[in-house]
């Protein structure tokens, strides 16, 4: 579970760092192997120490001499919500990616996921089973359960970096919206910049 969600974060620094630094993604593309700037810098430092963190939450607490188990460092818990959303995003990935599918929800362009109609026909028979388990309340629950975890994550992004202040959250926003929309699926719904939906192309 881990080694998903943490694959994703050298995807969303070169993100960050494109939007800040006001290049567009084809040129990303053309300069990953370029030099680090010193912002780069800053916001791998940010994420590095945020995914050290995850880890150690992860890992198995150790012993004291006495034979008691040892609970972990206190964080804040600004820190443990980070922590906690980004195990559920980890826990949620498989259902997410099958509600992308069916076409239950879509990427908008704040970097959350919006619902649409649970339409249960021509369900691929892969997914009928899937589909005839979820209620619309479990459904509902998932949806929202994720959309806080993607906000605490982003908040946690403005938080450990002092680079970023509360009036950056539209860069923000912006970065992980282009993060999810890079990671969809042909056919799989997006919302684009100026609020339309569409159905990512091949």
């Amino acid at each position: 579970m881990y080694d998903k969600i943490f694959l994703q974060i050298p995807i969303l620094l070169l993100a960050v760092l494109v939007l800040i630094s006001g290049c567009t993604l084809a040129d990303l593309e053309v300069n990953v192997a370029s030099e680090r700037t010193s912002l780069e810098n800053q916001v791998l430092g940010t994420y590095n120490s945020l995914n050290q963190r995850a880890l150690l939450v992860a890992s198995v607490r150790g012993v004291t001499p006495g034979g008691e188990i040892e609970s972990r460092a206190d964080q804040s818990r600004a820190q443990d919500k980070a922590m906690e959303s980004m195990q559920v995003l980890g826990f949620h990935r498989d259902d997410i990616q099958n509600f992308k599918t069916l076409g239950w929800v879509g990427e908008n362009n704040q970097g959350l996921l919006t619902p649409f109609s649970m339409q249960k026909e021509n369900i691929p028979a892969n997914l009928h089973d899937f589909a005839s388990r979820y209620a619309k309340q479990e459904f509902d629950s998932v949806v929202s359960e994720v959309n806080r975890a993607r906000e605490n994550v982003m908040q946690q992004v403005i938080r450990t970096n002092e680079r970023f202040n509360p009036e950056d959250m539209d860069k923000i926003r912006k970065v992980f919206w282009k993060m999810h929309v890079q990671e969809a699926l042909p056919g799989e719904k997006i919302q684009t910049r100026d609020g339309t939906w569409k159905n990512k192309q091949k």
